[in-house]
């Protein structure tokens, strides 16, 4: 019954064409059924083609549309015979009931369309390419205004969005300065928060003029600032300038660029996506603070580690290839499996999720992971400790399968609510309602998760099931990223200056159908730790100089209890 539900419930996402389509498809199969043999019958399925082509000009390539063109023309085919020969005898009860088994045959990708159409809805490329700066920005903002995701959870003031930002593209447009555009353009975007939103051909490290301008020098170093406020350089590159002047790894940082650090980090802007968190945020200025034009001369203000005495240097930038920001950056590689276990010291079992899809040395990541459980359940671990630091996401579904090996008992995942184009709002798409049923191989026992401000998206989902369960504990420095929107048919538009932008088109609800994840106006969201591991001068120097992993060792402490 509630697949049949679901069906109808995703008719309210087809559009104008794609419901007619539909239709014009079930008038003809009833039609086969109870009608005599009329010609002018035989002209509908012609007049559906019409129709896919029309839609088909007018935009109209998503999935859902082309699951429903395929059936128009097996219907198409089916009946075209008679179009060409109307003195064909009629049709005999055999061949009617062989035509309606091929109509209903004709019709499963249209009912396959139907089971996934809102995450496969037509969701038009807005191409505002040929506009000026300022008309471009002016119709981005409207669209945004109206199917932006989390414009009311993070209380977005559109008015007020477009009086900061409009004058700068104006002035832009005027002055015929696309570094200027480009710039204000970004900032716009970066201001909702959203990890999500990106400009999917900004090509930052590969050809990007005006980052490579603004960022494209480094000194040697990067920073990390402490909860007590503290500036402590957590990366130094042998040879590099800062190293030559004297600067030691955990050196404090008092001044930079002439300015105290804490105001040279407020006024620090760049990022590789936005920061939608305070913690992202702030581990991001640390990475970009050293970060000037090539040539520039930077002054700054350090005192090392065990040395009573402050010391002031000239650092000059040089092109390092954005060296301290790809150290300090976790990148994926093809080979590296998306699940790996082990049993660690002491009988504890150890799982690291790098990402929740299908690799290309593990095609099934789901049955690596319970192999690995029930291989854990064997040897009788005392507990799991599940690493999904730095997991940048993937697929819920698989996230909602992997979670079924950690909870008795059927619960909601999610729900997904998408900005209907026919209604003009925001609805449940019922038939992408997640629930985790509780797997062959379950385990029970205590579990500690470690995440930090790079578990993003889906990476997200799992932290966020488990937390409040009895026997887990979500442990990091910080939350997760705070970007759990769904991206399935994401708004996208094109720009003046060849850029697209692309934003999530989803929200996750929880099992209240509140939106969970993502973060809010203040910068709070994600999956926050039960045990936030403080970011002081011991574990600073546990992480960064003796290069302990600082967050494993409070999962282990967290077990033993």
């Amino acid at each position: 019954m509630s697949f049949i539900l679901n069906i109808f419930d995703s008719l309210k996402w087809l559009t104008g064409w794609e419901m007619i389509l539909c239709a014009l498809y079930l008038f003809v199969l009833l039609g086969y059924v109870f009608l005599k043999n009329n010609r002018w019958f035989y002209f509908i399925p012609g007049a559906g083609v019409i129709i896919a082509v029309i839609s088909l000009i007018r935009g109209d390539a998503s999935i859902l549309a082309l699951l429903i063109y395929s059936s128009t023309a097996i219907l198409f085919l089916f009946t075209v015979r008679r179009i060409f020969k109307p003195s064909v005898k009629p049709i005999s009860p055999k061949v009617r009931t062989f035509m309606v088994i091929g109509f209903v045959l004709g019709s499963l990708p249209t009912l396959l369309a139907l089971t996934i159409a809102g995450e496969v809805r037509y969701n038009p490329v807005s191409d505002f390419s040929h506009k000026g700066y300022t008309q471009a920005f002016i119709a981005m903002n409207e669209r945004l205004s109206a199917e932006y995701p989390f414009g009311d959870w993070k209380k977005v003031d559109w008015e007020a969005k477009r009086n900061k930002y409009e004058p700068l593209i104006l002035q832009a447009e005027i002055n015929r300065n696309s570094s200027l555009y480009y710039k204000t353009l970004r900032d716009y975007l970066f201001s909702f928060r959203d990890g999500h939103i990106q400009i999917v051909n900004e090509h930052l490290y590969d050809g990007n003029s005006t980052f490579k301008k603004e960022a494209g020098g480094g000194v040697g170093i990067s920073v990390t600032q402490l909860d007590n406020g503290k500036v402590l350089v957590s990366l130094l590159v042998p040879g590099s300038p800062a190293d030559k002047c004297g600067i030691k790894l955990g050196a404090e940082i008092i001044t930079w660029d002439g300015k105290d650090v804490h105001k040279a980090l407020d006024q620090t802007f760049w990022s590789e996506n936005p920061p939608a968190t305070e913690g992202v945020r702030i581990q991001n200025q640390g990475r970009f603070l050293a970060r000037a034009p090539v040539g520039q001369d930077i002054q700054v203000k350090f005192q090392n580690p065990d040395d009573p005495a402050a010391i002031t240097a000239t650092l000059t930038a040089y092109d390092d290839q954005f060296e301290t920001l790809k150290k300090t950056k976790v990148k994926l590689k093809k080979e590296d499996p998306p699940v790996e276990g082990q049993i660690l010291k002491d009988n504890y079992g150890y799982i690291k999720i790098r990402y929740f899809l299908p690799g290309t040395t593990q095609s099934d990541p789901a049955k690596v992971l319970e192999d690995t459980i029930k291989e854990f359940q064997e040897k009788q671990v005392k507990g799991i400790i599940i690493d999904l630091r730095d997991n940048p996401g993937g697929d819920d579904d698989l996230v909602a399968q992997m979670a079924g090996h950690f909870v008795n008992g059927k619960r909601i995942f999610e729900y997904v609510s998408y900005y209907n184009r026919n209604t003009g709002r925001f609805e449940l798409n019922r038939a992408e309602t997640r629930t985790v049923q509780t797997s062959r191989i379950y385990f029970s026992g205590k579990i500690a998760v470690l995440i930090n401000h790079n578990t993003a998206s889906s990476g997200e989902g799992l932290p966020l099931f488990l937390k409040g369960m009895p026997n887990v504990k979500i442990i990091g420095f910080t939350p997760t990223n705070g970007s759990f929107g769904v991206v399935s048919a994401p708004i996208e538009m094109k720009m003046p200056g060849g850029y697209v932008v692309q934003f999530p088109d989803g929200r996750s609800l929880n099992q209240d159908q509140k939106i969970q994840g993502d973060s809010d106006e203040h910068g709070q969201g994600g999956a926050i730790p039960d045990i936030t591991v403080p970011m002081n001068e011991q574990t600073f120097k546990m992480k960064f100089i003796e290069g302990q992993d600082v967050e494993l060792n409070y999962a282990y402490q967290e077990l033993m209890n």
